[in-house]
């Protein structure tokens, strides 16, 4: 057997679930948590048919989900699609990614990718390439080609072992001279974000801190979430939804809300807007609602659109509130 695949071991997780994938193919999936996710219910007409009640269907349902994106994006091989431009989700963390790198807002994003780990990119298109239709990666295996087709990309891979530590991945951006950097972390690794602010201090940079992939997360980890990140991603998670939306200065969307904490989170959301102004001049003691009921000022988001108003926050719709505890 070639060595170089003999350890391809992938896992992830969605719905709740812990997956793992090999050679292309998924072998496990454990017993989801959730009933419900709105976003896999908004991507795949399967899950609204399982109901949730039914653990075997909802398993089945996401070893489909898997599959589709193994099939129709790559993932987890070696032919990977990389380069995309396309939203696959209206207001997703690569998506605003790819926005603020076009505009150049930050100068290198640091993300996670199948087959890889850590990567740091200044391509708007590869961002989005990588992180579109991605999920919560625990843990992934070096492919070689993948690791090949990025460097030939200009991106930098942090580490030949594929291993996943952002704030390693920040350290090398900026020792590759960005001084304003992106990097994503997910919501179960929130012991990093102390960290990757340190870094920011020390060094003099500016780092936009992503906090995706939160369901599940509770506890002293959503405070750490608080305390240190600019953008949260809401996901499945009742007490991201709680605690961090009450500490947020703007809430985009009801649905599956995304909150923004800080002063950099705005200016970085700012920047991903069509009219940017309408987000720069608004007061830091207010709390802002960007969603789609009627009602102040319009504006875009990339593929989002809603309407800007002043709210209490956290805004939920009845379709928003899950509750993910493990």
């Amino acid at each position: 057997m070639d060595k170089r695949v003999e350890r391809d071991v992938h896992v992830l997780r969605y719905f709740s679930s812990f997956i793992s994938v090999s050679h292309g193919k998924v072998i496990h999936v454990s017993e989801p948590s959730l009933a419900f996710c709105p976003l896999a219910s908004h991507l795949y007409d399967r899950f609204k048919k399982t109901g949730g009640a039914d653990k075997k269907a909802v398993m089945a349902a996401i070893k489909k989900a898997i599959e589709s994106k193994i099939k129709d994006y790559g993932f987890f091989t070696p032919e990977r699609d990389f380069s995309r431009q396309e939203f696959a989700i209206p207001c997703g963390a690569s998506e605003m990614l790819m926005a603020a790198l076009k505009k150049r807002s930050i100068e290198a994003a640091v993300i996670v990718c199948d087959g890889a780990g850590t990567v740091i990119t200044d391509k708007a298109e590869v961002a989005q390439g990588i992180g579109a239709r991605m999920n919560s990666l625990l843990m992934t295996s070096p492919i070689i080609e993948t690791m090949a087709r990025l460097k030939k990309l200009g991106c930098r891979v942090v580490f030949v072992n594929a291993l996943i530590d952002q704030v390693k991945g920040v350290e090398k951006a900026i020792e590759a001279g960005y001084k304003k950097i992106a990097v994503t972390v997910n919501g179960h690794d929130a012991n990093e974000l102390r960290g990757i602010r340190r870094l920011e201090s020390s060094r003099g940079v500016s780092i936009t801190v992503l906090v995706v992939c939160t369901t599940g997360v509770s506890g002293a980890k959503v405070e750490e979430i608080r305390r240190h990140a600019d953008i949260v991603w809401s996901c499945a998670s009742g007490e991201v939804r709680e605690k961090i939306g009450a500490a947020a200065r703007l809430q985009i969307s009801e649905q599956i809300p995304v909150f923004v904490l800080t002063k950099t989170g705005m200016d970085f959301v700012a920047s991903c807007a069509d009219d940017k102004a309408a987000l720069s001049g608004l007061k830091a003691q207010k709390q802002y609602l960007i969603a789609n009921r009627p009602g102040g000022a319009k504006i875009k988001l990339g593929a989002y659109k809603g309407f800007l108003q002043e709210a209490e926050l956290p805004v939920l719709s009845r379709d928003s509130f899950v509750t993910a505890k493990s």
